[in-house]
């Protein structure tokens, strides 16, 4: 107990020491930034420099005889207090959360082939090639050279992304190396921790054991970082104005996830943690208001670049520490990793990803990217923890330890010294910091935009502010100089067709969805729910336009107009367990998303007349019309078929909509009277807490009732409309209700006939080989099939939202036999359907006027023409 006390008191002693140290390393680490972009280097090569040298210093002045006086402050760098698994536990999760947090994933997905064979089978092979070649002259096991080799296959890219981005390299370069990283990470410590346990007699030695451990805990990480990310997602509405509390819960999530996977699942924590931050960033946006989003991305990007600089200037302090004992041997064993590792990276860059290429399974990836993404394989503080986790690790032995911890910081240093300092150099000979002639066109045409915008402002203001026209003029003539001389270089650019300047300019229109999307949700003008439907469908139509142009623009644009496995799945319960709930979800859901979607398109239409036609010319911008016109047609088509279905659950969306953006709208007056300093803070106050009432009173959206009760839809039918009470109920103990949707097909042509439908509400259309019927309420088809087992003659297909009442065929049949004049009554109606089915219609009259109005009385037999009547 008095040892206890004795520790804790030296503990708090140092206290300030580790305080002052740390304080010192952030005032670093502020003042290397500026030098870096002054010297023209990645500051991340500059802090790991500085960082070597910190270490070197700290060493010296501890074991110095000349003084004692800094011993206290040097005893902190050289031994500091904390071990690697401490430094992992406190930086690894933040780095890899944010840096998936940051990506575009669904960009991310173009490429995801390059990027996992960068970040999976390079890993492995660089293992692999690393391992093999060391081992015939290093003198110690096998398994231990793997090691090594698992612990220098993951990449750093914080210094190549900065170069990256300081010299405007494409933005593809960026993406694919920044998903390296973030996967091989994940990658490379599974195996790395396979390893460990197979060297340290914790695991099985085989490789089948090793690879089923690999899968267990790959695959693990995802579903726990999968489960734990959508929980925490569904909590973020729970505090939709408080950005400090979504922060805060959002900084929780990798933390726990990481303690989780490691310490109770057993899986890989690195991989659930990559896996939280993906579905974070997917699910998040459509969660919270567009401003919070964004004050949580800036927090989290500021406690990133503490994270990053702080474990790599830790761990560069620790490269004197962990390359001590470095001998003349170790400098040829570094040779060969040096030689091994690029030679791994070449073979996967130059023989694997070609073969993606040629089998289709990614866009090809040209030579100039590959030779930078070779020479960007530079390793950091990944690399460096991972050796200092060896290097404490009691159960290896010296040799081991020394083997890995020199070879690793060596590589480390080699890879920051030289590929480092010489990657900007390469991608200037390279020419890919230079925009292409497509890129350079595009430049030209928006210069000349935003130039003549800036020509008029600039006049506008200096005749408001009265400033004399001889010092407004060449001002303004320099403008107008500038925008005709970007007007001639664009017309002269041979970089860029019309078909290019159709899909840049959906392009722009695709981020401008997403930019409208997410102001009607900031306005508060449209729920939770479906913005997340808004935000997948614009994203999706970014990518396909991207990579297909205007045709992947009109397919991704039409797909959530289609009905999905979600909506089939809601359909399938409502018809067979009379579960309706769900499906009137998605109903609603789609009615929603279509109202939105009118307004969004109209907007669209509007900003391609002000801002994309000016900007790729008359004949690009009709084009845009047209294809935005047609979108927009098909909504609006889409819109009417439910509101002829539902007309009242219409009436009360719109109503909604206006509800919210009336309140939206008032909220601002009163926030634009607070700032002017028209009414205090008191009379601010109440008026928002009646908003806020307000708000919540109308926020909930109507229930949208099916109608699927099957004694109303008896009623609604008009062969059971004379019918007695009695006999209603009867019947309708034997029929069940079925919601059918737009061109949806309810017969086949060919199948038994099962069932015959009698239709409540909405309109079907019968397909022969020779003609077409419509029929509609009141209606009745499929009947003659039953009576005569013959297979089905036509198909059957809804014409928009259907309320029908199925019957199967034995309960038809019982049905008949008890109500003589209704069996007289579809006798009589299946005769004159026989005699239409026998008649061909005249030329150019395949439908015939037929539309299924009330109660037509017309029987749409799918058997044959010619079966016997019923």
């Amino acid at each position: 107990m008095e040892m206890l006390a004795l520790a804790f008191t030296l503990r708090l002693m140092e206290t300030p020491i580790v305080v002052g140290a740390f304080a010192l390393l952030l005032v670093t680490i502020s003042l290397l930034q500026p030098l870096a972009r002054r010297l023209g280097v990645a500051p991340s090569v500059l802090v790991a420099m500085v960082g070597t040298l910190i270490g070197i210093g700290a060493t010296y002045l501890l074991y110095t005889p000349r003084t004692d006086l800094f011993n206290e402050i040097a005893n902190v760098f050289v031994n500091p207090p904390l071990d690697s698994e401490q430094i992992l536990y406190i930086f690894l999760p933040i780095l890899l959360f944010q840096t998936a947090l940051t990506l575009d994933f669904r960009r991310i997905m173009e490429d995801i082939g390059p990027i996992l064979v960068m970040a999976v089978v390079a890993v492995l092979v660089a293992t692999v090639f690393i391992g093999f070649a060391l081992y015939p002259l290093s003198g110690v096991p096998l398994v231990a050279c793997l090691l090594l080799g698992a612990i220098v296959a993951t990449t750093d890219p914080v210094a190549v992304v900065a170069i990256f981005r300081d010299i405007g390299a494409p933005a593809r370069l960026g993406r694919i190396v920044e998903g390296e990283s973030l996967l091989n990470d994940a990658a490379a410590i599974v195996l790395f921790v396979i390893l460990l346990g197979i060297l340290t007699g914790e695991a099985e030695p085989g490789i089948l054991e090793a690879a089923v451990a690999f899968g267990r805990s790959f695959i693990g990480g995802l579903v726990v970082g999968v489960l734990m990310a959508r929980l925490f997602v569904l909590l973020l509405p729970l505090m939709r104005d408080l950005p400090l509390a979504q922060v805060t819960l959002s900084l929780a999530l990798p933390y726990v996830i990481y303690v989780l996977s490691d310490q109770f699942a057993d899986v890989s924590a690195v991989v659930a943690v990559v896996a939280s931050g993906v579905v974070f960033s997917l699910y998040g946006p459509s969660r919270i208001a567009p401003d919070n989003w964004t004050f949580l991305n800036n927090v989290w990007e500021q406690i990133a670049f503490w994270a990053s600089s702080l474990i790599f200037v830790l761990a560069a302090i620790l490269i004197p520490r962990l390359a001590a004992g470095f001998q003349l041997l170790d400098l040829l064993l570094l040779a060969v990793v040096v030689v091994s590792a690029l030679a791994a990276r070449a073979l996967v860059i130059f023989g694997i990803l070609p073969a993606l290429s040629m089998f289709g399974r990614s866009a090809a990836v040209n030579t100039k990217f590959k030779t930078v993404i070779l020479w960007g394989g530079m390793r950091g503080a990944i690399t460096l923890t991972l050796a200092l986790s060896v290097a404490e690790h009691p159960a290896l032995s010296d040799e081991i330890s020394r083997f890995v911890t020199n070879l690793a910081t060596g590589f480390v240093l080699f890879t920051l010294l030289v590929y480092g300092t010489s990657l900007k150099a390469l991608i200037r000979f390279l020419g890919l910091d230079k925009l292409t002639p497509r890129d350079q066109a595009v430049r030209s045409q928006f210069l000349a935009l935003a130039l003549a915008d800036v020509q008029q402002k600039v006049a506008l203001a200096a005749n408001d502010y009265q400033i004399d026209p001889g010092i407004a003029g060449p001002v303004t003539a320099d403008y107008a100089k500038r925008a005709k001389t970007a007007v001639d270089n664009a017309a002269q650019s041979e970089g860029l067709t019309d078909k290019d300047r159709v899909t840049l300019g959906l392009i722009a229109l695709a981020d401008r969805e997403r930019y409208l999307v997410l102001r009607h949700f900031h306005e508060k003008t449209v729920s939770i729910r479906t913005i997340g439907l808004h935000l997948t469908a614009s994203s999706r139509i970014s990518d396909l336009t991207r990579t297909e142009g205007r045709a992947g623009y009109n397919r991704a644009s039409r797909e959530p107009l289609k009905f999905g496995w979600g909506f089939r799945y809601a359909q399938f319960l409502q018809r067979r367990l009379g579960i309706t709930r769900p499906l009137a979800t998605r109903l609603a859901d789609r009615f929603e998303y279509l109202l939105v979607s009118r307004i969004i398109s109209r907007e669209l239409i509007a900003f391609n007349r002000s801002r994309i036609r000016p900007l790729v010319g008359p004949r690009v911008g009709d084009i845009l019309h047209e294809t935005l016109a047609s979108r927009r047609g098909e909504v609006l088509k889409a819109i009417e078929a439910l509101r002829l279905q539902y007309p009242e659950y219409a009436d009360a969306q719109e109503t909604l909509f206006l509800s919210r953006t009336g309140v939206r709208l008032e909220e601002t007056a009163y926030a634009e009277a607070h700032d002017q300093m028209l009414i205090g803070a008191e009379l601010y106050n109440d008026l928002q807490r009646e908003i806020g009432q307000i708000r919540q009173n109308i926020n909930a959206r109507p229930d949208l009732d099916m109608g699927m009760k099957t004694k109303d839809l008896l009623a609604q039918h008009s062969l059971f409309a004379d019918l007695s009470e009695t006999r209603r109920r009867d019947i309708s103990k034997m029929m069940r209700p079925v919601f059918a949707t737009p061109g949806e097909k309810l017969i086949s042509r060919g199948e038994r006939g099962d069932a015959a439908y009698f239709i409540a509400s909405g309109a079907v259309e019968v397909l022969t080989d020779t003609h077409s019927l419509r029929l509609g309420r009141g209606d009745i088809f499929g009947e003659i099939a039953l009576v005569t087992g013959q297979p089905r003659s036509a198909d059957v297909v809804a014409l928009g939202y259907c309320q029908l009442l199925k019957l199967n065929a034995a309960d038809f049949r019982n049905l008949m036999d008890k109500a003589p004049d209704l069996k007289a009554h579809v006798d009589d109606l299946s005769r004159k359907r026989q005699r239409m089915n026998e008649t061909e219609p005249p030329a150019g009259d395949a439908g015939g006027d037929k539309t299924g109005g009330e109660a037509s009385g017309t029987v749409a037999d799918t058997s044959e023409p010619k079966a016997p009547k019923t």
